[in-house]
């Protein structure tokens, strides 16, 4: 990933290996990178616009997601029914 800043300092426009980026974002949000990536991402944030917004938007997507899907008891009918439903199509 390369983090070359533009002259004037601000964020770049465009990220030169947004897959990579992206793949490194979603590894730290799934809490799978240790502290040295944080780092990492935290240079990249500073630099790059288009990961600094995917990164924002990927953790308000999963901010909203964990605040509206709860676990809830499913009825014990509509269990024994899709049960039913998937013996049935096998």
């Amino acid at each position: 990933m390369e983090m070359k800043e533009n002259a004037s300092g601000e964020r770049k426009t465009q990220c030169s290996d947004e897959s990579k980026c992206f793949e490194l974002l979603e590894s730290i949000l799934d809490g799978e990178m240790i502290d040295s990536g944080k780092e990492v991402l935290k240079e990249k944030l500073a630099k790059c616009q288009p990961c600094f917004e995917h990164y924002h938007l990927e953790q308000a997507i999963r901010d909203v997601l964990k605040t509206k899907c709860t676990k809830q008891a499913v009825p014990t009918e509509l269990a024994d029914s899709i049960r039913k439903q998937i013996q049935d199509i096998k």
